[in-house]
């Protein structure tokens, strides 16, 4: 029986485990990224380890998050991780030369290699052929040290592509119809495996906006096969001896198969607050908006923006709107600026920020109370834009553009005949703004340089053989990390110092929820179905590590946020039946007895609610090897105590 391309990279890669779904495997990584929301730990954690230097084939620090300097707290963050990069053998993008997963598709990115990144979106390079897939910053830490990433083994679904994609249709298009299709859980557990003659018919970036946003249905990562196509996107960066032809063999079996049949795509757009809330934007009709903001990690390569300027030349914004544009890497908005496209977005209205994430993370760019916001982005999660009660959209460039000059949301399909849009022979090459590391012998002598606002990794203890504590917090379905954690520019500064992100943690939900941890001390927190989808941040599982959560209890786990909870020493368990959760009220007072003996067993767990005077059961969500870590108090106690071999 043949392999699937996916299989393929794993089967070459694998250090332990079978490729059997649902056994865990080690993966054997090529290649890591780092931005610098998450950096600064992930760095902190290397230093934990104890490694003198990375021992992966390339691993990249990028600064494209945090860029927004209003006070000390980045520009020492982005020092701290500058002399670390330099020190330990990574590359350094500085801040300004773009968004990683754009820069690294450009610049790094390998068919057939492994990577895995302190992002949710690193599967963006899945549009390259790459096995990419977000982690939390302490396996990408464990990662850089030379240890293996841990994983289960996911199913292969397919996703067989036909035809080809009508005029002012777009990849953004593409991916919001399979969130149509599977929703933000329908990846769950998955790779998404692209094949089939629609495939031919896009280019990488296009499949990079489809794998990056892999990611919002929760799948351990999206990836397209390395073609012609592929071949001539790496020639044109100046990197085509990258290039290797990669298919799935012609035998090989998939565990599902959906199609998609791309020239019957329209228009779509996400409404609010979910990325699966997806209509057909003429169905959806021409409500009123008030800003437009163009760009991110999916939707700011080159083909976007010069799509966007052919729209725009000549015309000028609605008076009504505000239209931001994002470039994806310097690379791109240098091209821009040399072509002439630039004075044409300029022309039109565009306000023109820097190559970052900016508005996507709250970085900026907060909608207007009760706002409309149309955006090329990832994620329209409720508050995530910086304005609480604004209602953001996920749109293509193509309907961004459109709906900016009239004003309210409008189907491009109205605009007449699509302009080509044409990829260039050859990019604009300048990696003059990616630092390279101190070589062995001068390594020594870089000091790592840390400022005042970093602190360090908040203390763990082993897991305790009885649990008893309040259900400090009770939440629904489908809670993201940015619930938990959120972003934002009044927070996203002290990402490495967890006791000031500690007062927000939950705020979303719960503002008097860290109070409620200072009071008693100790406590679990009981949530719904895909608890802690979305971003790869840790320090969803640290503050709360921090405020004394030892076990959250849920209907199911996303993937890297269960795997971060387990890094960090917090228990996570899954009810036995679903109808439970309905059992437990917050403030409740719970007993868990007998850890112990039910982790290291794989025996269910006892959970007793004082307050009801009842008894369920749950699962701890753990491999064999997680066990050994929860017990020993999370990954870094774990590796210590295994003396530097975890």
């Amino acid at each position: 029986m043949g392999l699937t391309l996916a299989q393929k990279i794993i089967r070459a890669h694998l250090l332990s485990g079978k490729m059997e779904p649902g056994s865990e495997i080690g993966l054997k990584i090529d290649q890591t990224l780092t931005q610098d929301a998450t950096g600064t730990m992930a760095y902190l954690e290397f230093e934990a380890l104890g490694v003198p230097r990375v021992k992966t084939e390339r691993s990249v620090a990028y600064v494209d998050h945090n860029t927004l300097q209003t006070g000390f707290e980045n520009a020492d963050d982005h020092r701290f991780i500058q002399t670390a990069a330099k020190k330990y053998g990574v590359y350094f993008s500085r801040p300004g030369n773009g968004i990683c997963h754009q820069v690294h598709l450009e610049r790094f990115g390998i068919p057939g290699k492994t990577l895995i990144g302190s992002d949710s979106h690193t599967p963006t390079g899945g549009g390259l052929g790459m096995l990419a897939m977000g982690a939390g910053g302490l396996d990408v830490a464990a990662a850089m040290g030379g240890g293996p990433y841990y994983i289960t083994m996911p199913k292969i679904l397919q996703v067989n592509l036909t035809g080809k994609l009508p005029p002012w249709v777009g990849a953004k298009d593409v991916i919001l119809q399979i969130l149509r299709l599977l929703s933000v859980k329908g990846g769950v557990g998955r790779i998404l495996e692209y094949g089939g003659e629609g495939v031919k018919n896009l280019s990488v970036p296009e499949r990079a906006t489809i794998t990056n946003m892999g990611a919002e249905l929760g799948a351990t990562t999206s990836i397209f096969p390395s073609d012609e196509v592929t071949r001539e996107f790496l020639k044109a960066q100046g990197r085509e001896q990258d290039w290797k032809e990669l298919f799935p063999d012609s035998d090989a079996r998939y565990d599902e198969t959906v199609s998609v049949d791309l020239s019957s795509l329209v228009p779509l757009a996400a409404c609010p607050f979910s990325p699966d809330a997806v209509k057909p934007v003429e169905e959806i009709g021409p409500i009123k908006i008030d800003q437009v903001c163009i760009g991110s990690c999916t939707n700011s390569s080159y083909r976007d923006l010069m799509r966007v300027a052919s729209i725009l030349k000549g015309k000028t914004v609605h008076p009504d709107v505000s239209l931001t544009l994002s470039p994806g890497s310097r690379q791109v908005y240098r091209m821009l600026a040399e072509n002439g496209a630039l004075a044409d977005l300029i022309g039109a209205g565009a306000r023109v920020l820097e190559c970052a994430c900016g508005p996507c993370i709250g970085m900026g760019q907060a909608p207007g109370s009760g706002g409309v916001s149309l955006r090329t982005f990832n994620r329209n999660f409720q508050g995530r834009s910086g304005t609480a009660d604004a209602k953001v959209y996920l749109v293509s460039p193509e309907t961004a553009a459109a709906s900016a000059l009239a004003g309210v949301l409008t189907d491009p399909r109205t605009l007449g005949e699509e302009a080509p849009v044409s990829a260039p022979e050859f990019f604009d090459v300048d990696d003059s703004m990616i630092l390279p590391p101190a070589p062995p012998a001068e390594a020594e002598k870089v000091r790592v340089i840390r400022g005042p606002n970093i602190k360090g990794f908040p203390k763990t203890s082993p897991l305790p053989d009885t649990i008893a504590a309040k259900a400090l917090l009770k939440v629904g379905d489908n809670i993201t990390t940015d619930h938990i954690m959120p972003a934002g520019s009044k927070i996203l500064p002290y990402r490495s110092n967890i006791p000031y992100m500690s007062r927000f943690c939950f705020s979303v939900c719960d503002k008097a929820f860290p109070e409620r941890c200072k009071k008693y001390g100790t406590g679990v927190i009981v949530g719904g179905t895909n608890y802690g989808q979305g971003s790869s941040r840790e320090h969803a599982a640290l503050v709360p590590l921090y405020l004394g959560i030892r076990a959250v209890l849920a209907k199911s786990f996303a993937r890297i946020h269960c795997a971060n909870l387990v890094n960090a020493g917090i228990l996570p368990l899954v009810f036995f039946r679903e109808e439970d959760y309905d059992r437990i009220d917050q403030m409740d007072d719970l007993e868990l007895p007998d850890l112990h003996a039910a982790v290291t067993g794989g025996e269910p767990v006892t959970v007793r609610d004082r307050t009801k005077g009842i008894e369920l059961k749950a699962r701890a969500v753990l491999t064999p090897r997680q066990r050994g870590i929860v017990l020993a108090g999370g990954l870094l106690a774990y590796t210590r105590r295994q003396g530097g071999k975890g």
